[in-house]
């Protein structure tokens, strides 16, 4: 019999079955092998999910005790909103789990943290293409909000 789904936050023990869906969506943004981020880099991001001083959270996506999904949200100050915004900045599912609601559940888990905190409005980004994404975007949100994002080296 299958378990329900499951969305919760991260846990430390969680790290062995995190990294492979934090190196899964790495990849999918073209971010492996020679262009893979340093392992510093996610060994601090791993650090400041369950440091209290850090505005970052993870969650997660389980079903009979194996994780299929992942979403790290962070909050920041807004000059429009005297509470924090809530940014969903990575959403990724194991390919044996797509289509099977696991990103829809932890979108709403990310929403619920969100409210949580006081934010009042949640948000994320994709890459244009990721066309299967964008439609369960457009279902969550009633489609994109026509804002396109720059970016520049510091």
């Amino acid at each position: 019999m299958t378990a329900p789904l499951l969305t919760r936050l991260l846990q430390q023990e969680d790290y062995p079955a995190w990294k492979p869906l934090w190196d899964g969506y790495n990849a999918f943004y073209g971010r492996s092998g020679p262009t893979a981020l340093p392992d510093s880099v996610t060994q601090t991001t791993w650090q400041r999910f369950f440091d209290p001083t850090e505005p970052m959270q993870a969650l997660v996506a389980e079903q009979n005790g194996q994780l299929l999904g992942l979403a790290h949200i962070l909050y920041h100050r807004s000059t429009t909103d005297i509470g924090p915004t809530c940014y969903l900045q990575d959403l990724f599912t194991s390919e044996q789990a797509r289509g099977k609601g696991v990103g829809r559940a932890l979108i709403e888990a990310a929403r619920q943290q969100a409210r949580a905190a006081g934010a009042t409005r949640l948000y994320w980004l994709t890459a244009e293409d990721n066309h299967t994404a964008r439609q369960l975007y457009d279902a969550v949100t009633g489609g994109c909000s026509g804002f396109l994002e720059y970016e520049t080296g510091v």
